[in-house]
């Protein structure tokens, strides 16, 4: 798919966003019809990890009448963000692109498969690490005399809600690699604020997820802080003349400084 020029009058820009959200929006129901289809294979799917936390309950139930019909539709939904996942990215990413220099625009495909890897590393993270010690955490919340009614429609959405809530949070090297890349904060100064980022991501990972499950909450920021620290490590590889030449603009600036001070007080 062509990336637009970069420059073009604020209708165009507009007209491109518009004509991007409708093929995010298409794609999204094209595969979410085709996935009502198959949503029967994926509920099971998402469930079983909970229903290996359950092990005396065989079926999840549905209270409502509409509850069977909505969930199917809900998860053929899901399905279309995770499948067209490659598809959604790559439109968001082609409407900021073009204001990258020619030079710079190597690194479109690159970061482009890297953030679909991410993504979809974040969503088998959370189904194949996550997802088992976060229902059982929830579950054990349980005081003693009361039951659990293992909702069909609550659980799957709360497992999908987690899946796509480390998707997002999987991006973050890309996210720091552009941040140094347009020199929005320079890598120096992000290493300089290490302790300080740490600590944000920490916080993040807590209050993004949406239970209070120690091991979500723990897994996310813990995923957080190591991403964080492999994104600086790609950076300082990938993008170490650009590093070296920031280094050597803030000296630079600073001998500009001592002499205009110097010339000042003479």
């Amino acid at each position: 798919m062509p990336i637009g020029p970069a420059h073009m009058p604020f209708f165009e820009h507009l007209a491109e966003l518009r004509r991007r959200l409708m093929i995010v929006v298409v794609t999204v129901l094209v595969l979410a019809v085709a996935g009502y289809f198959f949503s029967g294979w994926f509920l099971d799917l998402v469930l079983n990890p909970v229903r290996q936390v359950l092990p005396d309950v065989k079926n999840f139930v549905f209270l409502k009448p509409m509850d069977a019909m909505a969930m199917r539709f809900q998860a053929g939904l899901y399905m279309a963000l995770i499948v067209g996942s490659p598809i959604i990215i790559w439109q968001v990413g082609a409407f900021f692109l073009p204001a990258l220099k020619e030079k710079e625009r190597r690194y479109v495909v690159p970061t482009f498969i890297a953030a679909v890897l991410f993504f979809l590393t974040g969503v088998a993270f959370t189904y194949f690490i996550i997802l088992m010690p976060a229902f059982q955490w929830l579950f054990s919340q349980a005081p003693i005399g009361f039951t659990q009614v293992p909702q069909a429609n609550e659980n799957f959405n709360l497992a999908m809600l987690l899946m796509l809530i480390f998707g997002l949070a999987f991006e973050l090297p890309v996210f720091v690699f552009y941040l140094i890349l347009f020199n929005v904060i320079p890598y120096d100064k992000l290493k300089k604020n290490r302790l300080v980022i740490w600590f944000g991501l920490i916080c993040a990972g807590v209050f993004v997820t949406p239970d209070w499950s120690l091991i979500t909450m723990g897994g996310l920021a813990l995923a957080l802080v190591v991403l964080f620290e492999l994104s600086m490590l790609f950076a300082r590889i990938v993008l170490r003349k650009r590093i070296k030449a920031s280094r050597l603009g803030e000296t630079d600036s600073g001998d500009e400084d001592a002499a205009i001070a110097g010339a000042a007080a003479d």
